[in-house]
């Protein structure tokens, strides 16, 4: 099995490099400069679950690009996603089967128009990492995870292949017959995190220790949990408790990465995570004040960052 990473920053990195551990057919689709940085140092990885540097990994550069791949594993950012796809276009055929990682769901859209949706599994990942001034993947929790499987919940020869292939280097790796009620779940955590830690600038726990702060942060996952419920996606009771759980722990460091990449400066995802989740629960009537608040404040950011 043929497997296209399309970059090698801290996500397509982590899970490239560890199924080229494994001994897997794995190239990595980037640009020229981390190219030459593959090329000088490799591809390192510093992780809890073990650290590995993974000599002159094999690269390619767009122009370049012209074999097929079986799949396509897809994590860059929404604002990045059109370049992405000229990107790796070239190595679409008839049976690749492209894995996105992207949050929320309106890249699906973008990428059934491009290929067709035969081609586009459903696909999520859970993993805290980055890369550091040396430009080596960093992970900076033990916790990671990768599902991907079929949309419409049925099993397939293909995803079953590619099970057998991502559990052979990814700890973690699922194979799921409700990967849209997955990607849904994971939606609601994240847009909830970010438009409350970005919004108050701060962590959960200070949030929490504001007034109000308890009734913000649960209000604002009942407005994502009702735009999923009238999406026909209801978060889950587990699910549901345990995100509670982590919006509610006091002194809890918890803040999104939205948050942290305005503290940096940099692009966000404000209409992918947050404005079209708003569109949803406009198309259901769902009120949702809260979020309309802090995707205002995105937005505003986005044009301060602009100017």
């Amino acid at each position: 099995m043929r497997i296209l990473v399309v970059g090698a920053g801290a996500i397509g990195g982590y899970f490239g490099g560890r199924l080229l551990q494994a001994g897997r057919d794995v190239t990595f689709l980037v640009r020229p400069r981390r190219a030459a940085e593959l090329a000088s140092a490799g591809l390192v990885i510093k992780s809890p679950n073990g650290d590995v540097t993974l000599k002159a990994p094999p690269t390619v550069e767009a122009d370049k690009l012209k074999d097929k791949f079986d799949v396509v594993l897809l994590s860059c950012k929404a604002f990045d996603l059109d370049d992405a796809i000229k990107s790796f276009a070239a190595a679409v055929g008839p049976d690749t089967a492209i894995i996105p990682m992207l949050n929320g769901m309106k890249h699906l859209d973008t990428l059934d128009a491009r290929f067709g949706k035969e081609r586009v599994l459903g696909g999520l990942c859970a993993i805290a990492a980055t890369l550091n001034e040396k430009r080596e993947v960093v992970q900076l929790q033990p916790m990671q995870a990768i599902s991907y499987g079929e949309r419409d919940g049925k099993p397939s020869d293909r995803v079953k292949a590619i099970d057998e292939a991502f559990k052979s280097g990814i700890v973690g790796a699922t194979a799921s017959q409700n990967i849209m009620q997955d990607m849904w779940e994971k939606w609601v955590f994240l847009s909830s995190l970010a438009a409350s830690t970005s919004l108050m600038r701060t962590s959960v726990g200070n949030i929490l220790a504001a007034p109000g702060g308890r009734d913000f942060l649960l209000g604002m996952l009942d407005e994502t949990s009702a735009i999923a419920t009238a999406s026909g996606y209801p978060p889950g009771g587990p699910f549901f408790e345990r995100v509670k759980g982590n919006l509610t722990t006091e002194g809890s460091p918890m803040t999104a990465s939205m948050f942290r990449d305005i503290k940096a400066g940099l692009p966000v995802e404000a209409d992918h995570v947050i404005g079209d989740l708003i569109a949803r629960g406009d198309a259901a009537k769902v009120p949702v004040p809260k979020l309309r608040i802090a995707y205002t404040h995105l937005k505003a950011y986005e044009k301060q960052r602009a100017g």
